[in-house]
C-alpha cells in the first residue's frame, strides 16, 4: 500500500472532528494522520496482501470468540491515538474493559484509545522504514504488543513497550502471550 503524505502544518491545522468529517465525506479514500498532524492518503492493497489481511483477521476473530477477552478490529478502523496520530492498523485488538470504558460516541467515531495489540502487514509497495516509524508511534501511544510482518523477507518485528524491536527470521509461529492469552499464529498462513 503506497502512502502519500501531505504536510498540513503550519498552513492548516485540522481538528479531530474535521479529520473525521474528511474521512466520512470521502469513503473511497483511506486517510491516516501521524503524530505530527501530516495527512496520509493510503492506496488500496493488491490481491495477495488483501487475502493475507483477511486470513490474519480471521485468526484473531476465531481466537477472540473462544476467549471473549476483548474486541478485534480490521484495517478499516481508525484509532485516535493518545500520542496524537489517527491510525488504522491491519489488525487491532482492545481488551474488553478498556473498550467498555468508552462511551457510545467514542465507539462510533474513531475510538480515542491505543489498542492493546496491533499488527501491520508489509505490502510490496510499503517502505519498511515508514511502517517501522508507525510501529514506534503505536508503542509511544501505549500499545502493549505489535507485530510487523514482512512476507517477502519472511521476517517479523515484535514490538513491546520500552524495548528494542525483536527481529524474528522465518518464524514458524508467533505467540501473543501475555497480551493475547493462548493466541498462537501459524505463520504458514502468511508464508
Amino acid at each position: 500500500m503506497t502512502a502519500y503524505t501531505i504536510k498540513l502544518q503550519p498552513a492548516l491545522t485540522m481538528t479531530d472532528e474535521q479529520f473525521y468529517q474528511l474521512c466520512i465525506t470521502n469513503p473511497d479514500l483511506k486517510f491516516e494522520r501521524n503524530a505530527q498532524g501530516d495527512l496520509l492518503i493510503m492506496s488500496p492493497t493488491g490481491g495477495e496482501t488483501g487475502n493475507r489481511n483477511v486470513e490474519l483477521a480471521t485468526e484473531f476473530v476465531l481466537w477472540n470468540r473462544q476467549h471473549r477477552l476483548g474486541v478485534v478490529f480490521d484495517s478499516s478502523t481508525g484509532f485516535k491515538l493518545p500520542g496524537g496520530g489517527d491510525r488504522s492498523p491491519d489488525v487491532a485488538w482492545v481488551e474488553q474493559s478498556r473498550w467498555d470504558a468508552l462511551n457510545s460516541e467514542q465507539r462510533q467515531k474513531f475510538p480515542p484509545i491505543a489498542p492493546d495489540f496491533v499488527l501491520e502487514l508489509l505490502s510490496p509497495s510499503d517502505r519498511l522504514s515508514v511502517v517501522q516509524t508507525k510501529m514506534q508511534e503505536y508503542m509511544a501511544s501505549g500499545v502493549r504488543l505489535g507485530w510487523l510482518i514482512n512476507p517477502s523477507s519472511r521476517q517479523v518485528e515484535v514490538y513491546q513497550p520500552e524495548q528494542v524491536a525483536e527481529l524474528l527470521n522465518n518464524p514458524i509461529h508467533l505467540s501473543g502471550e501475555p497480551v493475547l492469552p493462548g493466541f498462537v499464529l501459524d505463520m504458514n498462513l502468511i508464508w
